[in-house]
């Protein structure tokens, strides 16, 4: 009879450990990638702004609508400049996930190793039993057969 492997909860939890890790890991990714974008369409639009701004001022425009031209480049200014601490911030959070990721990963591999070992090991002791026990069969029918 083959005895459980010992840690398995151990094993067990690790892979759960793992498995957290692994989602956490894919939903900064996913938060990196919607903060790169959201960074990417505000730089758009304030360069279509800016365009728009260049071709009303060739054209001729009034101070007051000069001031609101330039207000509105401003705020869209600080708007990506926090977009992209947002991004340099959600970059950290992300390394940092990979960096558990990994971890885990290598406490879950290091684990499934003792496992595999166990199971190894039981598993030959198992055939050592069962070659023991053919050899007791066919060492008994042996002196049967000499009578």
């Amino acid at each position: 009879m083959t005895k459980p492997f010992s840690l398995q909860t151990v094993l067990d939890l690790m892979q759960r450990r793992a498995d957290d890790a692994t989602q956490k890991l894919a939903r900064l990714i996913a938060a990196e990638q919607d903060a790169k974008g959201k960074l990417d369409l505000l730089s758009q639009y304030r360069e279509e702004y800016a365009r728009r701004f260049q071709v009303s001022a060739q054209q001729g425009m009034s101070p007051l609508q000069w001031k609101n031209f330039q207000d509105f480049l401003d705020r869209l200014d600080d708007a990506i400049a926090q977009q992209q601490l947002v991004v340099t911030n959600s970059k950290t959070n992300t390394a940092a996930g990979q960096t558990h990721w990994q971890a885990q990963r290598t406490r879950l591999k290091a684990m499934d190793t003792l496992s595999v070992r166990h199971h190894s090991a039981e598993f030959a002791l198992e055939l050592r039993r069962e070659q023991k026990l053919t050899d007791e069969i066919a060492a008994r029918k042996k002196p049967e057969e000499d009578n």
